[in-house]
């Protein structure tokens, strides 16, 4: 087994200090102008990062950074932790119930922000196609994570929006995170299509079918044996603690190597902890206010880190894409909810709720750009547009959720 030297792990911590410190400057000051925090947090790492710390003192910051050959798989491994903690939280305070009194209101917001937005969004795609293709060259798997782009909405960061503005598991977000769920689900197929059209050139059916059967499919099974798995309360709830991180872990592993997202592989881990502990506790509490000091800032710190804005970036393209982005998702949305009997106020508040891409805009990003889908420029313009798009659903949702928390 090979181990760090004392060098490498003080090097290590000084990464992670440095992370924590700039995330949590960050955070602050967003919150002081009553901003979301977790762009904050992002905020921090792109300042440290290439776009300004890293860019005018670049030895300084590789010296830290990548101070030795496996550093960067070592802050790897708490930007993933990060990652399953923040989902494992969102999953343990989802509360998914359709019922027949919702179900025309969660179906509404899915057709509009889903179907109607990314229908709308195959206009725009070769507008963009010179500067945002990627070098494989793949036109068919450029244009689904176009779209994909223009309609997704991330978990995790209006998850920590909700809680940092103490909205969780009122009416309006768990119609929110419910239907962001069942609409990530079908992205992420979606960007497993793509990946495979690039990987392999065709289209395998079957490994397509699998993957969306599987994903799908954990959501409902979970929910069908809520009652058997309940009946575990006993043992479980004298290991709380023990027994969360056992879940987690073994179904993000089983998960994975059914090619199912290890994001969402989280979340069902905290959905199942959910079903078996139905009722809030202590011991919950304690995981969620630990992963949120430590390695959920990290996370954010890292994502930001990554973003260079001041090589392969063009203002005007990215200020176009965002408006195309925001309007199509915006538009879909309340367009549709206006046909519901929500109030007018909630069904502006959901076209901008659903407009924050966040953690799943990330991951787009990065696995696009990882498989040469996207060009280094539109992984910036995706991340920029995730933190613009959070920021104002963040402003909104804090000045009118007296408003909304309790529509749906």
């Amino acid at each position: 087994m090979q181990i760090l030297s004392a060098d490498e792990i003080g090097l290590t911590f000084l990464a992670l200090f440095l992370l924590l410190l700039f995330s949590f400057i960050g955070g602050k000051l967003f919150e002081l102008i009553k901003a979301p925090k977790v762009v904050g947090e992002i905020f921090g790492g792109m300042i440290l990062g290439g776009s300004c710390i890293g860019y005018f003192f670049p030895d300084l910051f590789n010296s830290v950074f990548s101070g030795y050959a496996e550093e960067g798989k070592v802050l790897n491994i708490f930007y993933q932790l990060g990652l399953v903690f923040l989902m494992f939280s969102s999953g343990f305070n989802t509360n998914i119930s359709i019922t027949k009194n919702n179900a025309k209101n969660y179906g509404l917001l899915f057709f509009g922000a889903t179907i109607i937005s990314m229908l709308s969004g195959l206009l725009f795609p070769t507008l963009f196609q010179d500067a945002f293709i990627g070098t494989a060259a793949n036109s068919t798997a450029y244009i689904l994570v176009f779209v994909i782009a223009v309609a997704i909405t991330s978990i995790p960061v209006i998850s920590k929006i909700f809680f940092d503005i103490g909205m969780m598991n009122t009416r309006f977000s768990n119609m929110v995170l419910t239907v962001s769920t069942l609409q990530d689900l079908c992205l992420w197929i979606l960007l497993n299509l793509a990946i495979s059209l690039v990987e392999t050139g065709t289209f395998n059916l079957l490994s397509f079918l699998i993957t969306t059967f599987i994903t799908i499919g954990l959501l409902v099974a979970v929910k069908l044996l809520e009652r058997v798995i309940r009946k575990l309360n006993i043992v479980i709830s004298k290991n709380v603690l023990s027994i969360s991180f056992l879940v987690s872990f073994l179904v993000i592993y089983l998960l994975f190597k059914l090619n199912v997202n290890i994001m969402y592989s989280a979340f069902i881990g905290g959905y199942l902890m959910r079903s078996i502990l139905p009722k809030s506790c202590d011991e919950m509490d304690k995981i969620k206010d630990f992963s949120f000091a430590l390695f959920v800032p990290i996370y954010f710190a890292l994502v930001g880190i990554q973003l260079d804005v001041i090589h392969n970036f063009s203002l005007l393209r990215f200020g176009l894409f965002f408006m195309i982005a925001f309007g199509l998702e915006f538009i879909g949305t309340t367009g549709v909810m206006l046909f519901s009997k929500l109030k007018k106020k909630t069904a502006i508040s959901l076209g901008i709720t659903m407009n924050a891409r966040g953690g799943p805009g990330i991951v787009l990003a990065t696995t696009a750009f990882a498989y040469n889908i996207i060009s280094i420029e539109f992984f910036t313009v995706l991340i920029l547009t995730t933190m613009l798009s959070s920021t104002i659903a963040g402003y909104w949702l804090r000045r009118f959720k007296n408003d909304v928390k309790d529509d749906g």
